[in-house]
């Protein structure tokens, strides 16, 4: 092992290492249908457009999260591309693999390689976190030709983002493995409507009842959405470091699960 050069260490087969395969097979396959991709951008981008211009003509104002008065559209936009990030993630680690283990059998002909289940799990979730790091990267050149960028911090919302598409495509990959059939994913839109709706995605936290703001603050996409906006408005400080260790962890546990259930499924 002293002897043992940097890129003899780089050449082992590390966990997950395997992953950026699975990630370029991905890339094949959607080359011709990139428009489908791009096309889950356009929501949150219509409710920016509908609702931040046209509720917030009517709104003005509301508290942000440093306490002070802040345009509607600010407010919103950045709840909104937290909203985008996750919407990418989840498509593409739920449904899509979903397919992959049940119809395809792809991860079948995956492990007859030397690619393990860890590997398996690293690249669908790296191959979802670029798609919502895609909607991130569209979604916050948006926000700035529309001058809804207050601080010069958001150029950390794209990472931001990226982190959000972790957490949420770790653990959207996870509950897919228990899923037996496709009615089961009608669940999805069971969970991700109500985050979409109240974590304080259109209204300040302190609209809300005392405990319906405690359950609140307990919800991944809260965290992501306090997280880019302070980053957007200008008003991070340390207090956004809970935000970010919330969703680290939500990814790792969602990551670990994930890689257990897969190697369940796909040796038994």
């Amino acid at each position: 092992m002293a002897g043992l050069r940097a890129r003899d260490f780089l050449a082992l087969p590390l966990p997950g290492l395997g992953g950026r395969h699975l990630v370029m097979r991905n890339v094949l396959v959607y080359r011709r249908t990139f428009v489908t991709i791009l096309s889950g951008f356009f929501e949150p981008l219509f409710y920016l457009l509908g609702i931040g211009f046209g509720l917030g003509a009517i709104i003005g104002s509301v508290t942000g999260p440093d306490g002070t008065a802040v345009s509607y559209q600010l407010f919103v936009a950045p709840a909104l591309m937290a909203t985008s990030a996750m919407n990418g993630a989840v498509y593409d680690s739920t449904i899509n693999v979903f397919f992959k283990l049940k119809f395809q059998r792809t991860y079948d002909g995956v492990l007859a390689t030397p690619m393990g289940v860890v590997d398996v799990a690293v690249g669908e979730i790296a191959w979802a976190l670029m798609r919502g790091t895609l909607y991130a990267i569209g979604f916050i050149a948006v926000m700035a030709a529309l001058g809804l960028v207050a601080s010069p911090l958001a150029i950390l919302a794209v990472p931001a983002a990226m982190l959000i598409g972790f957490a949420f495509a770790a653990v959207g990959m996870a509950a897919t493995t228990f899923m037996r059939k496709i009615q089961d994913f009608d669940l999805l839109a069971l969970v991700q409507v109500p985050l979409f709706l109240f974590s304080a995605t259109f209204f300040p936290l302190s609209t809300y009842p005392p405990a319906l703001q405690t359950l609140i603050q307990l919800t991944p996409l809260y965290h992501g959405i306090a997280l880019i906006r302070e980053l957007t408005l200008g008003s991070a400080g340390p207090g956004s470091l809970v935000h970010v260790a919330y969703l680290l962890v939500m990814g790792a546990i969602g990551l670990a699960i994930c890689s257990r259930r897969l190697g369940f499924l796909l040796r038994k």
